[in-house]
C-alpha cells in the first residue's frame, strides 16, 4: 500500500471524531438525572446501564458515548452543562485524539479546565 496514499492513523481517528461533532454543545440535550441505558452499537458487551445520579457512572457513560457514539448518540445522550463540569476530569480519562477534536471544536471546554490541568 501507498504510504503516500495513507493517512496516518491519528488524522483518521480524529476525522472519525470530528465527523461526529454537534455543530453546538447546546445541541447536547440528553437527560442530567436517572438512569441511562445504552444501545448495543455504543456498548457491545459489559456493563450497559449508567446512573447519571452517581458521578462515576456518569463518567463512565459520558468517556464510553464520546468514544463510541454517532452524532446522534451524543446528542441524544450527553447534556452540555454536564460535560462541560466533567471536563476537567473527563479531558485526562479520554483519548487524545477525542480530547483534541473537542477542545479545537468548543474551546468553552477548557475555560472549565483549571490551568494546571489545561495542557495535561
Amino acid at each position: 500500500m501507498d504510504p503516500t496514499i495513507t493517512a496516518p492513523r491519528a488524522e483518521v481517528l480524529r476525522d472519525r471524531y470530528r465527523s461526529r461533532l454537534p455543530e453546538r454543545l447546546q445541541e447536547l440535550a440528553g437527560p442530567v438525572e436517572g438512569d441511562v441505558d445504552l444501545p448495543l452499537h455504543i456498548v457491545w458487551s459489559g456493563r450497559t446501564s449508567y446512573s447519571l445520579d452517581r458521578p462515576k457512572s456518569r463518567m463512565t457513560l459520558y468517556r464510553t458515548v464520546l468514544a463510541e457514539g454517532l452524532r446522534e448518540d451524543l446528542v441524544a445522550l450527553l447534556h452540555h452543562r454536564l460535560l462541560a463540569e466533567q471536563w476537567p476530569v473527563l479531558r485526562r480519562l479520554i483519548s487524545p485524539y477525542i480530547r483534541e477534536v473537542w477542545e479545537d471544536a468548543f474551546p468553552e471546554l477548557l475555560r472549565t479546565a483549571p490551568a494546571d490541568t489545561a495542557a495535561a
